[in-house]
């Protein structure tokens, strides 16, 4: 339901169920011995809620590495001067801009080309080991979950860098020519000079993207790894 990729909307949900009964089949062997526990009792309904809410909360990794690529296109859309297009998009209302999606399926499929789906499917079935049921879900490292929040614009923002000081630059050049020729329309040529710059910064960003995403993907793996206590 929340894992990315596996978790989309954009899968049936007949093929989501069938899914998740095959990965549960597969790894049930694998599994230490449950807890004895009446199957209709409260306490197995506690049990279920926990094993719940740790699944929720390991996803989150994976959902937070994968939304720092569209929070990097919402950030170079901003300085390609794409805010009013991205408010009046009729399609997402503002809250997707075109660049953002376009990042997010790009990392969407790196993050598949390295297996990385495997690795936290892994994740999960050691997860019963190194967090057996019934161990609750206070004791878990909360904190560690809620710095990924600052982790995803730090990250974010490490991507975007370049390609905000080379807009930065562009912007910079054309107030200093605004006040040296004040008659020249300025908006008329900056608008698209600053829409070609960002393409350009597009095209190059792809360069070293898939090395940088891979070290952000295997910091969120390791992350996702060490807080239901396993060891980097």
């Amino acid at each position: 339901m929340v894992m990315p990729f596996l978790g989309n909307a954009y899968i049936p949900a007949t093929v989501r169920i069938l899914l998740a009964i095959s990965i549960s089949a597969l790894i049930a062997p694998m599994l230490p011995p449950f807890p004895a526990v009446d199957a209709i009792s409260f306490q197995a309904l506690i049990l279920a809620v926990e094993q719940l809410l740790i699944g929720f909360m390991l996803a989150l990794f994976l959902s937070i590495m994968i939304h720092v690529m569209t929070l990097f296109g919402a950030m170079m859309s901003m300085q390609m001067g794409l805010s009013m297009a991205v408010m009046n998009d009729p399609s997402s209302g503002g809250a997707n801009p075109i660049l953002g999606l376009w990042f997010m399926l790009y990392g969407t499929l790196l993050f598949l080309a390295l297996d990385g789906h495997l690795v936290a499917i892994g994740i999960l079935v050691d997860s019963f080991h190194l967090w057996p049921i019934g161990m609750g879900v206070f004791d878990l490292p909360l904190m560690g979950l809620i710095a990924r929040f600052s982790w995803i614009f730090a990250a974010a923002f490490m991507l975007a860098l370049p390609a905000i000081l080379a807009m930065l630059v562009v912007n910079l050049t054309f107030g200093v020519l605004s006040r040296a020729a004040p008659s020249l329309n300025v908006f008329a040529l900056g608008f698209p000079m600053s829409m070609l710059m960002g393409l350009l910064c597009v095209f190059f960003s792809f360069s070293g993207l898939p090395t940088r995403y891979s070290d952000l993907c295997l910091d969120a793996l390791s992350a996702m790894y060490q807080f239901i206590g396993g060891t980097a």
